[in-house]
């Protein structure tokens, strides 16, 4: 389920909403453990370019 999601999360970069829409379903769908791993990937591929909506998608509660 993760590597389809990070090809889904790929595909979409282009628009920043829609990227923030897919992220936080995915962010709901995984289990802990895959989050954590997302978190890593999308920091190092999207933080250049969606830093605030990773910031959001991503905070501690």
């Amino acid at each position: 389920m993760l590597e389809y999601v990070k090809t889904i999360l790929t595909k979409v970069s282009f628009d920043a909403r829609l990227f923030e829409k897919e992220l936080n379903k995915a962010i709901q769908s995984l289990i802990d453990d895959e989050v954590n791993e997302l978190r890593n990937w999308c920091y190092a591929k999207f933080n250049n370019r969606y830093q605030q909506v990773l910031e959001r998608c991503f905070v501690i509660g």
